[in-house]
């Protein structure tokens, strides 16, 4: 039973996702309206609704552009969990640095890349090139910055029911 609800700003960017029982609670007090619902059913002694999948707020939540910060959950999830030099999608994943730390590379989101661990054993400390690999794409930062997390924002896009409320602000492929 899926007990996350996608919740939408006035304008229907997307806020966060929360749990039904949050949900309710907004819809019951006229804090937002149900624009999906899941199908499944919610059942008390006097009342059966349908549980919602998607709520919009009835006012406009006014938000500070959210910062980006850079974490291994992030990279991971701008570079959808795949390997930047084989393509495989593993389970053991790490964080590269593209150019080595100790040759003047930094940690930025240009300079980091998700890395099966058989690759960073492989590339060690040198450069792509020199360990005869090479990237599937050059890391880039993202351009959309959700105000959920961002990797909550790629998990969220894989919702079917969501997929057409968060699409407009999903990246392109040249972004992420």
């Amino acid at each position: 039973m899926s007990t996350e609800v996608l919740v939408l700003n006035r304008n229907h960017e997307p806020l966060n996702i929360c749990h039904y029982r949050r949900a309710l609670g907004l819809i019951f007090t006229g804090r937002a309206e149900v624009l999906e619902t899941n199908g499944l059913l919610i059942r008390s002694e006097r009342l059966t609704l349908h549980m919602p999948s998607v709520v919009r707020l009835a006012y406009q939540v006014r938000r500070p552009v959210p910062e980006l910060r850079l974490s291994r959950r992030s990279i991971l999830a701008r570079d959808a969990y795949t390997c930047q030099y084989c393509g495989q999608q593993r389970r053991a994943l790490t964080i590269d640095h593209v150019v080595p730390r100790d040759s003047g590379g930094e940690h930025t989101w240009e300079n980091l890349v998700c890395c099966c661990t058989q690759c960073n054993n492989l590339k060690g400390n040198r450069r792509p090139a020199e360990a005869g690999l090479k990237l599937r794409r050059p890391p880039r930062r993202p351009r959309y910055i959700p105000f959920i997390s961002y990797s909550a924002f790629h998990s969220a896009v894989q919702n079917d029911q969501w997929r057409a409320y968060l699409m407009p602000f999903a990246p392109r492929p040249s972004q992420s």
